[in-house]
């Protein structure tokens, strides 16, 4: 496997989630190039369930900056907001992790295939809410975070590690952040 796309992987993915904390719309443009890299980082170490999270990231990379430029009211840039259907999310991300982790069992030589399968759906419900600026997509980022470490690990993939332990750091700070930006907003429409 190239460590140079590794590396240059967690390098563009640690300035995504940093700018994603600061809720700046360049996260969008970090993370486009970091997914590409981990597509190819991915593949080699058969970890396919995360492979294809990355394809499918690249489209979402480009719906998350359209969503938080346009997305708000009348076209407004997004706003901070709370989840809804928190039980829907989770019953969705364990059934899907069940469903794909099978699948990657039984039909091929993934490594890891449920371990893999649930950091594939828990991120792309992690991501699907963090492109809506839902607080708690940070909550579903921290867990994915602590089960991407250790996989991650084992795998060999270092840098990779590495960076889902700064990721794990960064997800924390960030809910505290995004919260904090939601109770202001709050408060202010409160005051008016």
């Amino acid at each position: 496997m190239d460590t140079t796309l590794e590396i240059f992987g967690a390098v563009f993915g640690f300035l995504a989630v940093y700018f994603t904390i600061k809720q700046n719309i360049i996260c969008w443009y970090f993370g486009l190039i970091q997914v590409i890299l981990y597509c190819f980082v991915f593949y080699t170490a058969k970890l396919y369930s995360d492979m294809i999270l990355h394809v499918i990231y690249i489209f979402l990379q480009v719906f998350g900056w359209y969503n938080w430029k346009y997305g708000g009211s009348n076209q407004s840039e997004l706003r901070v907001t709370l989840l809804t259907n928190t039980i829907f999310w989770i019953c969705l991300t364990v059934l899907g992790s069940v469903l794909l982790g099978y699948t990657m069992q039984t039909k091929t030589d993934a490594s890891y295939p449920y371990e893999d399968a649930f950091i594939m759906v828990a991120s792309l419900v992690a991501q699907y809410l963090m492109i809506k600026k839902v607080v708690a997509s940070w909550i579903f980022w921290i867990v994915v975070d602590v089960v991407g470490i250790a996989i991650y690990s084992y795998k060999g993939l270092y840098f990779t590690a590495v960076l889902y332990v700064l990721f794990l750091i960064m997800a924390i700070m960030g809910y505290w952040e995004w919260k904090k930006a939601y109770n202001e907003e709050f408060a202010h429409e409160k005051r008016t």
